[in-house]
């Protein structure tokens, strides 16, 4: 019995000695900072030195560190830093499932610096897999955000980065762009490593565009630098540079002795590598701590055999009881491993899904960027179109070129609305439609829809009847913007394909709770009509029954399809029946609150005034800015019909140095421009004078990066091509000293 008692004292004494050992390895929280920063630090020096399997294994116990003590950011930036590492050691997909982690945590974070940092190096690796387009976009998210965060510094690598993709693309002018930027920053901030090899990459650039004379003096600049600074990969590359460069200039000897030179650095830089990367490296490791392990295993049983006889059955219930202890070990790390393993199956699932979700976004941005691009060329030129005809039409044609102006006017009227409906559908898409709700009156809207398109009806030889219900109230709350737009769709569509016929609009209640009535509204023809097979397909976009009735009929085909979008954003719906050669019926339904309070006596409008006669016009002084000569002419006309003076410049640059020298009363400052954008150029006026109007006169969409605009310090924006009575307007507050309140900052 007492032994048995003495094997419990053994058992517990063994037990509390394990459990005293676990207190004792539990470590203060500071000493796990310091040594995380330890880790990382040493994870650094080797990363720096091409040792990247050891840099791994600090930044993988850097990371424990950082989850036991819930450092949400350093997770996050050594998620990025250990795929920087798999990515120099080949591991792309590995790299790609670690940046993933890190943006997500980032992203969790607001954590944008470090944010930008991963996305930069997520676009190195798709532009190594000649993922282009996607590495861009990247870049650009990167330079978005360092930005933001006011740290320019970072952005030199970034514009170096975008313009070795825009040299693989051999898009040779937009890489010097980007090349001469990111030698400015680095320079600024002794950035060694990124100036010398933006000096190689320029090198390329003038070569590639036949300046050979440039070329060899950029290189030559970049591989002195890394000399300087013993940048061997950058050296090696400038070799590489040179040894092309009087390849295609016919020196071949000089060709010669650069490639001899790439060669034997090239040797020497792979050794290193062969050192630092090699397998065996792990192998030896092991087999050095085996051997330590013997020794030490050796030394123990020696030192068991000099030990009494008691001695020797305490060790053994001690080894008995370490046993047992390791087998519950082991049945716990199995567990725990098919734990894991489940795990990262969801994790990589999830990962996955990340990834998807991701792709989509910048597809989705690629979209946005790519529409802003082609309306901005698009309204252009329309600007130029419309505005000159206008101009012309007032100024007195000759009797047989009226016909001929007015059909520019109706073609750039036309592009003008097919732009419009594009980006319409975009906004829908992207659910970027608000809801403007506000009092109106709904007979009142319905009769102006109607009377607005009458003389369309007249040149159809079509009749409008409309019927409204009797005892349905008139004034309702909703958006009565948009439930014009569906009307002049639905109506519109409806004379176009009625010739000789009739036409009837209704509206009447269908549901009613207190407030809350539910309408329909019903467009029906007797017109052409649609073929059953056509009818499902017609609120697609681009779709109008027939490739015959297109050219026959015209229009874009977007009509329908904004139409169903804006009823969708309205809580309502859209019903089509239709029988060809019979007629068409329309009817959608949606949900208006009545107003009660504004069913009152409507006030008489009053006629719209020009309210620029009752201004002092005489020392009134406008700049225009504006790069495009046509658009400058265009925009100094209209302003001198309004007999104000104005000067025009056609850069940035120039439009900062005038205002420094004249008192302007108003700017027009146009947005893209060779140099400096009219972003930037505002952003500079701003710093020396807040109080000066600046419009921005632009071909952008509305929608595009409107809070970039308010944050440069614009007070509000007229569009191209404009309308003129908005124009005046604007000017008219400017030029008044009335408040400016833009909607388009709100």
């Amino acid at each position: 019995m007492s032994q048995i008692k003495y094997y419990i004292f053994v058992f517990l004494a063994c037990l509390c000695s394990l459990i005293s050992a676990q207190q004792a390895n539990v470590e203060d929280k500071d000493m796990l900072a310091l040594l995380l920063q330890e880790h990382i630090e040493q994870a650094r020096i080797e990363s720096d030195r091409g040792d990247y399997y050891n840099a791994k294994d600090n930044y993988d116990k850097a990371l424990e560190i950082a989850v036991k003590i819930d450092d949400k950011s350093q997770q996050g930036t050594i998620h990025t830093k250990i795929a920087k590492v798999q990515f120099f050691v080949g591991e792309e997909d590995q790299a790609i499932i670690s940046l993933t982690k890190a943006i997500q945590i980032q992203r969790q974070n607001n954590d944008y610096g470090n944010l930008a940092i991963t996305y930069n190096i997520k676009g190195v690796i798709h532009s190594t897999k000649e993922e282009y387009e996607n590495a861009l976009g990247y870049f650009d998210s990167a330079k978005k955000l360092f930005e933001q965060e006011d740290l320019e510094k970072y952005t030199s690598e970034v514009t170096l980065n975008e313009a070795k993709v825009y040299i693989a693309q051999k898009r040779y002018e937009e890489a010097k762009k980007q090349l001469e930027k990111t030698i400015i920053i680095a320079k600024k901030y002794d950035q060694n490593r990124r100036l010398s090899s933006a000096f190689i990459q320029s090198g390329k650039v003038y070569s590639a565009l036949g300046n050979s004379e440039m070329a060899l003096s950029q290189t030559e600049e970049g591989l002195a630098i890394a000399q300087e600074h013993k940048i061997l990969e950058d050296v090696n590359e400038a070799y590489v540079t040179l040894s092309e460069i009087h390849e295609k200039n016919e020196n071949y000897k000089e060709s010669h002795k650069f490639i001899k030179k790439h060669i034997h650095l090239s040797d020497s830089i792979l050794n290193v590598k062969r050192e630092n990367l090699a397998p065996g490296i792990s192998g030896q490791y092991i087999s050095n701590y085996k051997d330590a392990q013997n020794a030490q295993l050796k030394a123990q049983i020696e030192e068991v055999s000099a030990e009494s006889a008691f001695t020797r059955i305490t060790t053994i219930l001690s080894i008995a009881l370490i046993t047992i202890l390791s087998l519950l070990t082991l049945s716990l790390y199995k567990n725990n491993n098919i734990r894991l393993n489940t795990n990262t199956m969801l994790h990589k699932k999830n990962d996955e899904l990340i990834v998807a979700k991701e792709k989509a976004e910048l597809a989705s941005k690629t979209k946005a960027n790519f529409l802003s691009t082609v309306t901005h060329e698009l309204r252009t030129p329309l600007y130029a179109v419309t505005g000159l005809t206008n101009m012309l039409l007032d100024e007195d044609p000759k009797e047989h070129q009226i016909p001929h102006l007015k059909s520019l006017k109706f073609s750039g009227d036309y592009l003008l609305t097919f732009i419009n409906d594009i980006l319409q559908i975009n906004k829908i898409e992207a659910n970027k439609v608000e809801l403007d709700p506000e009092n109106f009156n709904l007979k009142n809207k319905l009769e102006n829809v109607i009377s607005a398109l009458s003389n369309s009806a007249k040149d159809q030889d079509t009749t409008i009847h409309f019927n409204y219900e009797n005892g349905l109230p008139e004034t309702f709350i909703g958006d009565q913007l948009k439930i014009s737009q569906i009307l002049i769709n639905l109506l519109g569509n409806a004379i176009k394909f009625t010739k000789d016929g009739d036409i009837w609009v209704r509206a009447y209640k269908i549901d009613q709770k207190d407030n809350m009535y539910k309408l329909r509204f019903e467009i029906e023809d007797n017109g052409i009509g649609i073929t059953k097979e056509k009818q499902d397909h017609m609120f697609e976009s681009f779709s109008q029954g027939s490739v015959q009735i297109n050219r026959k009929y015209g229009g874009t085909g977007l009509g329908l399809s904004i139409v169903k979008g804006l009823i969708q954003i309205l809580k309502g719906k859209i019903y089509l029946k239709s029988e060809l050669g019979k007629g068409t019926t329309f009817f959608f339904e949606i949900p208006l609150e009545y107003d009660k309070e504004a069913d009152k006596p409507q006030v008489e409008e009053v006629k719209k005034v020009n309210k620029m006669e009752n201004l002092d016009l005489s020392n009134v002084k406008i700049l225009i800015v504006e790069d495009n000569k046509i658009n400058q002419m265009i925009t100094k006309k209209i302003l001198n019909k309004m007999d104000l003076y104005c000067d025009v410049v056609d850069n940035g640059e120039a439009a900062v140095e005038k205002v420094k020298e004249v008192a302007y009363d108003v700017v027009l400052m146009d947005i893209h421009m060779p140099g400096i954008s009219g972003l930037e150029a505002t952003k500079i006026i701003r710093t020396f004078d807040k109080e000066l109007t600046i419009f921005a006169l632009t071909a952008v969409t509305l929608e595009d990066k409107m809070h970039e605009f308010g944050e440069a310090g614009f007070d509000d924006i007229i569009s191209k091509p404009f309308k003129q009575d908005d124009f005046e307007d604007k000017l008219h507050a400017a030029l008044s000293g009335e408040k400016i309140i833009s909607s388009f900052f709100s």
